[in-house]
């Protein structure tokens, strides 16, 4: 339940589309944090926590919920975060309404994680206002309500939450229950990206290869799409691949194409297609250049089925095969 999508690609004749298969939701979900300082405290905090206090009680069920210094224990997580939560202890009430959301050590229950969600959300908590956008925004345990979905996230952007600021752009981008608004879509993605969130700058470079709500600018769309690649995002590296074998804002450069394919085979099977289709045009010493090269850069790319999270609003600037 961590995707978000809705993404656009490129054919041969440059266009865009929307692929309605794509599942075009913005569910970014992110789980509960466990304190850094917690595991070595184990002994203070479950004294604490027998005490009723709701601090040490939400830290435990972190404990719990991670495995951390603990037995992994899903149940014991849900026991100790509802004890904090009756305190009104925010970061519980976030982290209970995630376990009921995922339905891990109780039954899902999407009305028990609105309501957990919204209270947590009511005392600022920006990651619950995002969450608490998604049920809106998709239905669940609530009626879907695209406006109300997108005061949730402008609540949780308008403090930073990079997520939310995906999130509501996606919203302004399809203009699905509000106004499309392509420039306040690409203001949103900028925000997010700046703040170095991985989907943002793929999207933003999405909007600045198809001169959507800003500018066209190749170049503009290279740099962004770059800075997403050498984070781990494989989409990303798939366009970049794109962009140097096109010669599209960077030069055409196939060594350059091929390292990037490369990388993104872990993470986006798409890529094993561009390696073989390339490879026809390269000659052995270009693969084994690209190869190595590869391997130096050393940046650790999701394996598909394991990236939830991963998608964003533009599919890839690749040509269907």
């Amino acid at each position: 339940m961590l995707n978000s999508r809705v993404l656009f690609a490129v054919t041969l004749i440059p266009m865009l589309w929307f692929d309605a298969s794509a599942s075009m939701g913005t569910q970014h979900k992110t789980k509960p944090p466990v304190s850094s300082d917690a595991a070595p405290q184990l002994s203070s905090i479950s004294q604490r926590a027998e005490q009723g206090d709701p601090q040490a009680e939400y830290k435990l069920g972190s404990l719990y919920m991670t495995g951390t210094s603990v037995p992994l224990d899903y149940q014991q997580a849900v026991m100790w975060y509802g004890k904090a939560a009756e305190q009104n202890y925010p970061e519980a009430e976030f982290a209970l309404g995630y376990m009921y959301e995922q339905g891990e050590g109780v039954n899902r229950d999407y009305r028990q994680a609105r309501h957990y969600y919204t209270a947590a959300a009511q005392q600022g908590h920006t990651t619950a206002e995002n969450n608490l956008g998604s049920l809106y925004e998709h239905g669940q345990g609530v009626r879907k309500n695209i406006r109300q979905a997108a005061d949730w996230y402008r609540k949780a952007a308008d403090r930073g939450e990079v997520v939310a600021q995906c999130n509501l752009a996606s919203l302004y981008f399809r203009g699905k229950g509000i106004r499309r608004d392509y420039v306040q879509a690409a203001t949103w993605f900028r925000a997010a990206a700046e703040r170095g969130y991985p989907p943002a700058q793929e999207n933003l470079a999405s909007m600045y290869y198809t001169g959507t709500g800003v500018k066209q600018d190749f170049t503009e769309a290279a740099n962004w799409v770059r800075r997403a690649a050498v984070l781990g995002y494989a989409r990303a590296q798939l366009d970049l691949g794109y962009l140097y074998e096109q010669g599209k804002g960077v030069p055409l450069d196939h060594v350059a194409a091929y390292t990037w394919y490369k990388i993104a085979a872990g993470g986006e099977r798409r890529a094993v297609a561009q390696l073989k289709s390339l490879s026809s045009v390269m000659t052995e010493a270009q693969i084994r250049q690209a190869t190595i090269a590869a391997a130096e850069l050393n940046i650790h790319t999701p394996n598909p089925s394991s990236a939830r999270g991963s998608a964003s609003v533009g599919n890839s600037w690749l040509p269907p095969r």
